[in-house]
């Protein structure tokens, strides 16, 4: 697909193929950084917890710490392929559930041997840069050590999303309820809280991420600064007020947040599968080709439980499509994204107002009408700065056919005739493709 550019001439010419140099792997230090830091300070709330004899509370925080952990390496393991390899000592690791800090080591070590002596191309990868309003072709050899790098990378940012949704997230919840019923925090419950929290926001960031290398295949991608806080500030947002809602809701209606809790996780699980049956295709192939049918809808489903349990607390940025080979809609779905957020701000809001006037005496210190309407307008601030990103700082936003002022204006004006969808179709390139598994 060509491009004009903005005043016409020649597009720049294709860069020719150059060695790829390896990038320090700051991404899996800090993964592994927060997986630790997490998992240190869980061990120190759960001593607090043991003195006090509060067995309840320390078997929670000590599920929500084992569960993920247990997922993530079994993750690292199913992306290294290490079950066909002879590595007794990483899979060791693997079951101390220390294996993030093995792959971290061993990403450090290919790191430092990159580029100390000269290695044979494992291939070359083709490439376009959005320069200028131009599309240049870019060029890359491959080597060993980059290919090995990149292979950890890909492990460390699906281990990102795991730790954040199946584990930190509801950690972060548990533990704020714990200090709404006692009225105190601990310093060791703030730091569990904190990383929670940083740990969340990067795992959001990395599916926003993921899912731009997904949909644009053919395209470097590479977020500015600019981007990078913008997304930072929309999901933190987002997450926050939304982890405060459901937290405050259970505080008063502590029978009614499980059936509203599982009701938000089920209809997002059963969609992709009804949408799917509905199809009539049949189970994608090429998910791991040692794997037999029933293994097969076993990770699928262990991908839509993750699905689901993300686009409980925030967007997923992805659309699963069972029925697609690399599992992911590839379209820019305005229409979808509109009705999440729509209907996200209308259950807040909800629930919010449901504890305002059932509230009970816990919160006569709090100016509670003005806790209200900080929380809604976070959330507003949060779709705000995702509408900010969508606008003007997406790398691939060039690409799109309908922006985010353009959807805007169809709602309101209502000038674009009913039915008419505002997809994007992502460029797609035979022989070379992401998988978001």
């Amino acid at each position: 697909m060509g491009m004009d550019g903005p005043s016409g001439g020649c597009p720049p010419a294709a860069a020719p193929a150059a060695p790829s140099r390896a990038k320090l792997p700051l991404g899996i230090v800090f993964s592994t950084a927060l997986f630790c830091g997490e998992g240190a300070a869980a061990a120190v709330l759960c001593l607090s917890y043991g003195h006090s004899d509060d067995r309840f509370w320390l078997a929670l925080t000590v599920f929500f710490v084992l569960c993920p952990s247990v997922l993530v390496q079994l993750t690292l393991i199913f992306v290294h392929r290490d079950l066909s390899r002879d590595r007794p000592l990483v899979l060791l690791m693997h079951l101390l559930q220390l294996g993030p800090v093995i792959r971290c080591m061993e990403a450090l070590v290919v790191y430092c041997w990159s580029g100390k002596e000269e290695e044979p191309y494992v291939t070359i990868t083709r490439k376009r840069r959005l320069r200028k309003g131009y599309e240049v072709e870019m060029e890359q050899e491959v080597g060993h050590s980059v290919r090995r790098l990149a292979t950890h990378r890909n492990a460390f940012k699906r281990m990102a999303v795991i730790q954040a949704f199946l584990g930190s997230t509801p950690q972060l919840t548990l533990q704020l309820y714990i200090s709404i019923l006692e009225k105190y925090v601990p310093a060791a419950r703030a730091v569990l809280m904190g990383i929670c929290l940083v740990s969340v926001t990067y795992g959001a960031l990395v599916c926003n991420i993921l899912a731009i290398q997904v949909k644009y295949d053919d395209y470097k991608v590479q977020l500015r600064p600019l981007a990078f806080l913008c997304i930072v500030l929309w999901r933190s947002l987002e997450i926050s007020t939304r982890v405060v809602v459901l937290v405050l809701f259970s505080t008063v209606f502590k029978h009614w947040i499980i059936p509203i809790a599982l009701a938000n996780l089920l209809v997002v699980f059963f969609l992709p599968w009804v949408q799917f049956w509905r199809s009539g295709t049949r189970l994608p192939d090429n998910i791991e080709k040692n794997f037999s049918r029933v293994g097969t809808v076993v990770v699928l489903c262990a991908f839509t439980l993750l699905y689901a349990s993300i686009n409980v607390f925030c967007w997923s940025a992805v659309q699963l499509k069972l029925a697609d080979r690399d599992l992911i809609d590839k379209s820019q779905n305005w229409g979808l994204l509109a009705v999440y957020y729509v209907a996200r701000l209308a259950e807040n809001t909800a629930l919010i107002i449901l504890w305002y006037f059932f509230k009970t005496d816990v919160y006569e210190n709090i100016c509670t009408p003005l806790l209200v309407v900080q929380l809604l307008l976070g959330y507003c601030l949060g779709i705000y700065f995702m509408l900010l990103f969508f606008q003007y700082l997406h790398p691939c936003r060039q690409l799109f056919r309908h922006n985010v002022a353009d959807f805007l204006h169809c709602v309101c004006c209502r000038r674009r005739p009913p039915g008419t969808p505002l997809h994007l179709q992502a460029p797609h390139e035979p022989g070379v493709r992401h998988s978001i598994v």
